[in-house]
């Protein structure tokens, strides 16, 4: 439906299809008030260890641990991991295949690809740290609150953020 393209080609202004250009009275796509990312896919290199990370040493909820089978009839699982009351999960996915292999831990190319907000940045950062959670940048202040970046179970980079310092 949408082929991929290079950047140049993504750039160029192109009209919105017709289905989105329906509005309620104030303005607002009436379709965009009922969304939201349910998952987001984590290649790992094996569930039960990341279950372990993500609820031992994060403190999140295992959602979800059911087993599946991929399109081609082969055994996998289900599993997906939130934190405490969030809405959007983390499907732990086991790589299947090299693509996948090689893309354990190196998901965002290396950058900072998943932000995890906590209401007591300091205990959050300290409980982690004494878990073992390995930390590689600061803790430090910045504009939008206190942030620390750690490392996953498969490597990936990940903020952890305090409250907004205009939140109240």
């Amino acid at each position: 439906m949408f082929p991929q393209r290079n950047r140049r080609e993504r750039d160029k202004f192109e009209p919105a299809p017709a289905f989105l250009n329906y509005f309620d009275a104030s303005g607002r796509a009436d379709w965009l008030v009922r969304m939201h990312i349910e998952h987001v896919a984590l290649i790992v290199d094996d569930y039960d260890d990341a279950i372990r990370f993500f609820v031992d040493l994060l403190g999140f909820e295992l959602v979800e641990d059911s087993p599946a089978l991929t399109n081609d009839g082969r055994r996998k699982r289900w599993v997906v991991v939130r934190p405490p009351d969030a809405t959007t999960g983390l499907l732990l996915a086991r790589a299947d295949g090299e693509r996948q292999d090689r893309a354990v831990g190196d998901q965002f190319a290396g950058r900072v690809g998943l932000f995890l907000r906590v209401e007591d940045f300091r205990a959050s950062y300290e409980r982690m740290r004494d878990a073992g959670v390995e930390f590689v940048d600061g803790p430090r202040q910045e504009p939008y609150g206190g942030v620390a970046v750690f490392l996953d179970i498969a490597g990936n980079r990940w903020d952890l953020l305090g409250p907004r310092p205009d939140a109240g």
